[in-house]
């Protein structure tokens, strides 16, 4: 059962339900006591297969997020310029006609779509999003992921198959872990699913592990580690390339005989090398040759060893470069697929890494259609946030207004504070003729939507993982019921999504979304019975949907049911008694635990060759680009990056008090060095200049920087009129964004630059 009552006389309807924290990719169990339907206490869930009690600030607040006044519980409609609240009837009849004016007026590529983080945590918009997307018939699709991650999947996808097919480090076997780019103290794993990640790294150092962290910034893990190498920003992948260089060089390249066998582009990556030596890099990187040599010198040398990459690594100019030497050093020091090194998940209700034929799949590119103004190539089915500006203020490119974006379709968004050049993109929003948002604010976006559709709370929602335990350091599987039941007449979210994606088929605004239901759930069983790689092959399809549909089950829970039954460890619709599927994650509260990871090569490659990629043609041929770019970044002299703290999670956390309050964290952090050199002190104001944009910051002096580095924390900014934030807009902050610059992207996966920005600074009063 996923709950217990209590049984006592006095308070009889005391419950206690568990469920998996929906707010970052910790994916921790939480224990939440209830008293009818209001929350009473939020606790990590010690029987939590997963994260053993393990528990951040953010997730003990969901019970605010609930209650927050400022989180809506109806449909706002923008009527002169301001919003008013309406009954969902209504508001489903001015978005019916808002669309259908919009494709009568300019058609349907006229129409973006932008999916946000949070996303990526909801069940319903991981099952539904691609309904709404697919309906509303454009190539204009944007989301956070080209401000974020996208990097490491392109790399992944070149050199082993699949966007999804991303090694993760092998946290509780490794005697060795290096860090580029991330900071787990405070934002737990990213593309690397791990509860406790922080537990996990003092537990590998109390068996004599080493810890290593490459960092601008001498971050709360960069405290914990055994050595902090202070690198600058932006040259993660030529530190990666002098790595492979030396491995290379004194002779320590040695896959193992297993991977080895599976390895195309060996002696193309050593020629590659040749010029990255430490000697030659160390200028552009800020760390000694010396110790760039015996770095390469103890991951090979290590017992087991993995070099995990994160954000700081994918938004710069070399993002999926960095990734993809991410994955060359683990490759060329024995280390993946191997136990301790980086392996690859088992994603319990399955993915594009176990779908298919094993050892083989299409080749993966960029590329098949490109943006209006400023001819960014597609990307996984999106084109980078950084161009959607543009997109739609420009008129003229591509001649007479062909394709310019008069409409936008937000879901969990909020890109005015998250992507490049914000102040060009809040010009930008305002000046398009329709918007719909699904959202739970009115914030800095969403005040210039038409219509806002909000959906329910977190906790009442139902949840699993879906993407985020692709990149588990376990696996494991966790499905959590709503604790919570609905508001009256308030949909469930992807009943927002089915709903919306009707309406683009041309549906009028009393559609019922049980009809987008049938027809998602349907196109799915159909493809498992065709696919002959499928345990349902051939199966029929009618059969299958009757079992789904028991007890009167519809909706994601439906889909997932179907992906876990016909996942690696499922059922198979009775062929495989005990095996995985809805059902038994229910009778298992806590989560259930498949087991650790296991070497999965050469089954899990879905490349064309069957075969590893190591030195794949796209990504060879970013090489000499990183190779022009040493001067340049040797002599640079202020560069801006980001940073994250632990009670944060972009910018809608910040509406909390709990997770606010104190001392503020908007700060621009400079070293005393250049504090003395700008005439700025601590507490002070500096103005920071880039080449879009300008901002105030108050100054933090801390030696916790190298010199010739500031950093500002991202989403913040909330100080925009029309927005109903009242806790975040009295902590508002300054915007980082409003410096980033739009025209700076990674060309090979269209991922801004967010770490490395070329600023100025002055002291002002």
């Amino acid at each position: 059962m996923s709950e217990t009552t209590s049984s006592t006389s006095t308070e009889p309807d005391v419950r206690t339900v568990f469920r998996t924290c929906p707010l970052c990719e910790a994916g921790c169990g939480l224990e939440i006591t209830l008293k009818g339907d209001r929350v009473t206490r939020i606790r990590g869930d010690r029987d939590d297969v997963f994260s053993h009690g393990f528990i951040c600030p953010k997730g003990s607040t969901l019970r605010q997020l609930h209650e927050d006044p400022d989180r809506l519980r109806k449909p706002l409609v923008k009527r002169g310029g301001v919003h008013v609240e309406v009954e969902w009837d209504e508001a489903w009849q001015v978005v019916r006609d808002g669309i259908a004016g919009i494709i009568d007026r300019h058609g349907r590529e006229s129409i973006a779509v932008y999916q946000g983080n949070p996303s990526a945590h909801s069940l319903s918009a991981m099952t539904f999003g691609r309904t709404l997307s697919q309906a509303v018939g454009t190539r204009q699709h944007y989301s956070a992921s080209t401000v974020d991650q996208m990097p490491r999947q392109v790399a992944a996808a070149y050199v082993f198959g699949t966007a999804v097919s991303v090694p993760v480090p092998d946290l509780d076997r490794t005697d060795y872990l290096m860090i580029l780019g991330g900071n787990p103290y405070a934002s737990n794993g990213s593309l690397c699913t791990a509860p406790d990640f922080p537990g996990r790294i003092e537990a590998m150092r109390a068996r004599g592990g080493k810890l290593v962290v490459v960092d601008p910034r001498r971050s709360r893990t960069a405290e914990e580690a055994d050595e902090w190498l202070p690198i600058r920003p932006g040259a993660d992948a030529l530190f990666l390339m002098a790595l492979v260089n030396v491995l290379f060089a004194d002779g320590l390249a040695d896959p193992g005989e297993r991977v080895a066998a599976l390895l195309d582009g060996v002696e193309e990556l050593r020629e590659l090398s040749v010029e990255f030596t430490p000697a030659a890099v160390a200028p552009a990187v800020g760390i000694d040759a010396a110790t760039i040599r015996r770095m390469a010198h103890e991951l090979a040398e290590a017992p087991t060893a993995t070099v995990y990459g994160r954000i700081g690594t994918t938004t710069t100019e070399f993002g999926t470069t960095a990734s993809w030497l991410v994955d060359a050093v683990n490759i060329l020091t024995g280390n993946l697929d191997r136990i301790g090194g980086a392996m690859f998940a088992m994603p319990v209700a399955g993915g594009a890494s176990t779908r298919g034929p094993s050892g083989t799949g299409k080749e993966f590119r960029i590329g098949r259609g490109h943006s209006r103004v400023s001819h960014r190539p597609e990307v996984m089915g999106e084109y980078p946030a950084a161009a959607l500006a543009e997109e739609i203020l420009v008129a003229d490119a591509g001649g007479e207004g062909a394709g310019r974006v008069r409409a936008l379709v937000t879901v969990a968004g909020n890109p005015v504070l998250s992507t490049p050049n914000s102040g060009q993109l809040d010009i930008a929003l305002a000046d398009l003729e329709f918007m719909v948002s699904v959202d739970i604010y009115l914030n800095e976006t969403t005040r210039h939507a038409s219509v806002i559709l909000p959906p329910p709370s977190q906790l009442q929602r139902s949840h699993y993982d879906l993407l985020l335990l692709q990149f588990a350091v376990r696996n494991v599987a966790n499905y959590s019921p709503a604790p919570l039941p609905l508001d009256p007449g308030q949909p469930d979210e992807w009943e927002i999504l089915a709903k919306l994606a009707l309406l683009f088929h041309g549906a009028e605004a009393d559609a019922d979304p049980s009809t987008a239901d049938e027809m998602a759930i349907g196109s799915l069983v159909h493809h498992a019975v065709s696919d002959p790689s499928s345990p349902v092959h051939g199966r029929d399809p009618d059969e299958l949907l009757a079992t789904l549909s028991a007890n009167g089950r519809h909706g994601p829970e439906r889909m997932l049911d179907l992906m876990l039954r016909t996942g690696p460890f499922g059922d198979g619709f009775g062929a495989v008694p005990g095996g995985a599927s809805l059902d038994l994650l229910l009778e298992h509260p806590h989560g259930m635990d498949f087991g650790a990871l296991e070497p999965r090569l050469p089954e899990i490659l879905r490349t064309p060759s069957g075969r590893i990629e190591l030195a794949h043609p796209v990504l060879a041929a970013d090489v000499p680009r990183l190779a022009e770019a040493m001067d340049r970044l040797a002599g640079q002299t202020m560069v801006l990056v980001g940073r994250r703290h632990l009670r944060s999670n972009n910018s809608w956390m910040h509406n909390i008090e709990v997770l606010v309050k104190g001392t503020p964290r908007c700060t621009l952090q400079v070293h005393p060095d250049d504090a003395v050199d700008h005439g700025l002190v601590h507490g002070g104001y500096a103005a920071v200049t880039s080449r879009v944009g300008r901002i105030e910051a108050v100054v933090e002096v801390t030696d916790a920087i190298r010199p010739g580095v500031v950093s500002l924390p991202h989403g913040w900014g909330h100080s925009m009129p029309g927005a109903r934030l009242r806790v975040a807009s009295e902590r508002a902050g300054v915007n980082s964004n409003v410096l980033t610059d739009h025209e700076a992207l990674d060309p090979l996966s269209g991922t801004s630059v967010l770490n490395g920005i070329p600023v100025t600074l002055v002291a002002v009063g």
